[in-house]
């Protein structure tokens, strides 16, 4: 058997549903759903049972908030065109996809540290000021691992990497990416929505 026969017998490693991959991405989204459901369990804990009035009598507003709401959910539209690319082995789509994903969570980050600022209290503050930025800045810590796993898959594309049948790292990545944007909207819902509702 010839070097070159004996080369397209080797496996290309797994891929797709199937790779070892995706249950580790599963076992991690369950784990670290759990921790977010459990600050937010703390959040409507205290609002609701705490003494004395727990939101801020300024409620959280909406105009940075808002914007950075939509620049996280356009970056889930722009890793899923990636990931649509790396399936079709379209390296430059997966490449416009990737580096338009780490520039919105890069924005993301930035507006919302400008809104840390703008706070009038800090994390010692009270109960309502340290579950916030717990909270926000818990989000803010994944989606900066998000980043990082999205700039060494772009390193990794670059370099030939992926192709039509290998690229279940860019779905798994993916995954996790959209699970940091689902995670958001529950924040933002929590934070910035039921306060106006009258049940806080």
């Amino acid at each position: 058997m010839s070097e070159a026969e004996l080369h397209l017998e080797l496996p290309v490693g797994s891929v797709g549903k199937k790779a070892g991959g995706w249950f580790g991405m599963i076992t991690l989204i369950v784990t670290e759903g759990s921790l977010f459901l459990y600050l937010l369990f703390s959040y409507f804990y205290f609002a609701l049972w705490g003494r004395g009035r727990f939101v801020p009598d300024e409620l959280p507003k909406f105009g940075l908030s808002g914007p950075d709401t939509a620049i996280l959910l356009l970056s889930s539209g722009a890793v899923w065109w990636a990931e649509k690319g790396s399936r079709s082995g379209k390296r430059s789509q997966t490449m416009i996809g990737l580096v338009a994903t780490l520039l919105l969570g890069a924005v993301f980050v930035g507006v919302q540290l400008i809104e840390w600022a703008q706070k009038p209290f800090g994390f010692s503050h009270s109960t309502y000021s340290a579950l916030y930025f717990t909270i926000t800045g818990f989000h803010m810590a994944h989606v900066a691992i998000g980043m990082i796993m999205l700039g060494m898959l772009l390193l990794w594309t670059a370099l030939g990497y992926f192709d039509a049948r290998r690229n279940a790292p860019i779905a798994i990545c993916a995954l996790y990416w959209h699970f940091v944007d689902a995670v958001w909207l529950a924040v933002f819902f929590t934070i910035y929505i039921t306060p106006r509702l009258g049940i806080l």
